[in-house]
């Protein structure tokens, strides 16, 4: 059973596949690095399902440099972290330039873009601090994850056009078919 950060940060730090991938992450040096998404949320699941590991489509690296907003350098990262660990589906993105693809407001750092995921159950982060020392991020707590739940964050229950964006994403990922323990909240 998971019950807080400290469990949900434990189980990462015992799974030295997780950690190999965090460590190559942090050796871009990215400015406001965060591996984020199905990579927590999944590894939460599956424990709580008893699965071993189920199928990442992607590992979602994201970072936050206004000074540089190019999707090209998101495509040298990924190359980069292609050759340190080759079988990882890489997902590189710069949260300085990903508002406008999302039609949204600037968002102000990696943490403020995690808060506006669609799902409070995704909307978490995991990094190594200076120390080597795991950080989790959770700007939407940790309730829904741990207690199966998934439901809209704040900022896609504010408009319709969110809240459909939400009802499609939970449609289209089809989550239930994978762990049918969760409780999928309608927006």
């Amino acid at each position: 059973m998971l019950y807080n950060e400290e469990d949900v940060k434990k189980l990462i730090i015992n799974d030295e596949w997780m950690m190999d991938i965090i460590r190559a992450v942090k050796t871009l040096n990215l400015p406001d690095w965060w591996i984020c998404a199905g990579f927590v949320r999944s590894k939460v699941w599956d424990t709580l399902h008893q699965f071993q590991r189920t199928t990442i489509p992607d590992i979602d690296v994201i970072y936050y440099d206004p000074f540089n907003t190019t999707k090209e350098v998101e495509k040298v990262l990924e190359e980069e972290l292609k050759a340190l660990l080759p079988c990882i589906p890489w997902s590189v993105k710069n949260q300085a330039r990903m508002h406008t693809v999302n039609k949204l407001a600037p968002y102000t750092s990696s943490i403020d873009a995690i808060s506006k995921f669609p799902e409070t159950a995704t909307a978490l982060g995991v990094k190594l601090d200076l120390d080597n020392r795991l950080i989790l991020a959770a700007p939407c707590g940790l309730d829904d994850v741990i207690n199966l739940r998934v439901r809209p964050t704040d900022f896609f229950k504010e408009t319709e056009e969110r809240r459909e964006i939400y009802q499609a994403r939970l449609r289209k990922k089809n989550w239930i078919a994978i762990w049918n323990k969760i409780d999928m909240e309608e927006a």
